[in-house]
């Protein structure tokens, strides 16, 4: 039987509880798919700090590189935000996404029927919206040098090197072959310099990718095309902090940011977590929505483990309890049959992934 090593992040506020459920469904599925799982818990966030002094120890980094995949639940909150920039728990997993080089994140919008009224637009407009974000994880704004600030000006540098680029030009064509053949490249290059040679990249990679279409669009347009029109989207591409708003705003498409999953990967080590934060102001009332954590785990599968048949377990399953009423408490109001805690649902997940068949 084959068995995989999985380094568990569990974090801050409902990261453990979250990441618990995910564990929970995992095991049910792998007792069907002969494979199992060995896990073994390392420290990164607020928790970490409180411990070693340190929101990244080396001991995360080391085992996380030595396993053959990384999930992660949340870190962080006001608990910690009085500490000095380098020993918040952000910074800690900023370092940790350098140091594994986890450079593409994946992150999918998709609008589940069942709760097609729980977004804000109408449903004619998100009912079947799948749409894959892809985002430039370690470069950009966010690492770029020079930076810093005194008492009158703070400043940050966004930098791109063509091989950064190209790289996760070529993560989003490959994906968009194996969906509907569209990459859409959203940049601000009518004004920054950083952006057209984001562009000029761009455009010569996709000449490897006969087959995919390939559309530009500047930053501002395509956060008013989400909510115009979000099902002209297939593949989006995009750098760092781009992304980082872009996914955000997509995934409030799909209803609740407690549904949508992600994942981070590189030529190395991929990290499966959550999009959502820690929600200190939630932890321990076993309220915490754990499906974005579970389906991430359905992430892992396909893309690290390549356990496609455990993966779409997991995905019918999410959905099989979502058609049959059972809600999260952030998603009571939306045609729920039963409001469960984050466990109960968590346990519910698990029984129908561990079936055979659907």
């Amino acid at each position: 039987m084959k068995k995989y090593k999985i380094a568990l992040i569990k974090g801050d506020g409902i990261g453990p509880e979250i990441v618990d459920e995910a564990v929970k469904v995992l095991d049910a599925v792998a007792s069907c798919c002969d494979f199992d799982f060995a896990y073994e818990e390392v420290l990164m966030g607020g928790c970490a700090y409180d411990i070693t002094g340190d929101p990244l120890p080396q001991e995360t980094i080391t085992t996380s590189l030595n396993s053959d995949a990384v999930l992660f639940g949340a870190i962080g909150g006001e608990k910690w935000d009085s500490l000095p920039r380098e020993k918040r728990p952000e910074s800690g997993l900023l370092r940790f996404r350098k140091e594994l080089g986890v450079y593409a994140n994946l992150r999918p919008a998709v609008v589940y029927d069942e709760l097609v009224n729980a977004s804000s637009l109408k449903p004619e407009i998100i009912k079947s919206v799948d749409i894959m974000v892809v985002r430039e994880l370690i470069g950009g704004i966010y690492f770029g040098e020079p930076k810093g600030r005194d008492e009158n000006k703070g400043w940050n540098t966004m930098v791109y090197t063509r091989s950064e680029i190209e790289r996760i030009a070529h993560q989003a064509f490959k994906i968009a072959q194996k969906r509907d053949k569209r990459v859409c490249s959203i940049d601000k290059a009518n004004v920054l310099d950083v952006s057209q040679l984001w562009r000029d990249v761009v455009t010569e990679v996709s000449a490897e990718y006969p087959d995919v279409e390939l559309t530009h669009m500047y930053v501002d347009n395509a956060a008013m095309q989400l909510v115009l029109n979000p099902k002209q989207f297939d593949v989006m591409l995009t750098g760092n902090i781009f992304g980082d708003i872009l996914s955000d705003e997509a995934s409030m498409l799909c209803g609740s940011i407690g549904l949508l999953p992600s994942a981070s990967i590189g030529d190395k080590i991929g990290v499966y977590e959550p999009i959502h934060g820690s929600a200190p102001d939630i932890a321990g009332q076993g309220i915490a929505n754990p499906i974005a954590t579970i389906a991430s785990a359905s992430m892992m599968l396909k893309y690290a483990l390549h356990e496609e048949e455990a993966a779409n377990k997991i995905d019918r399953a999410i959905k099989r309890a979502l058609s049959e009423g059972y809600r999260t408490k952030d998603l009571a109001q939306y045609d729920a049959k039963e409001v469960c805690s984050t466990s109960e649902i968590g346990s519910i997940i698990a029984n129908y992934a561990a079936k055979c068949k659907h």
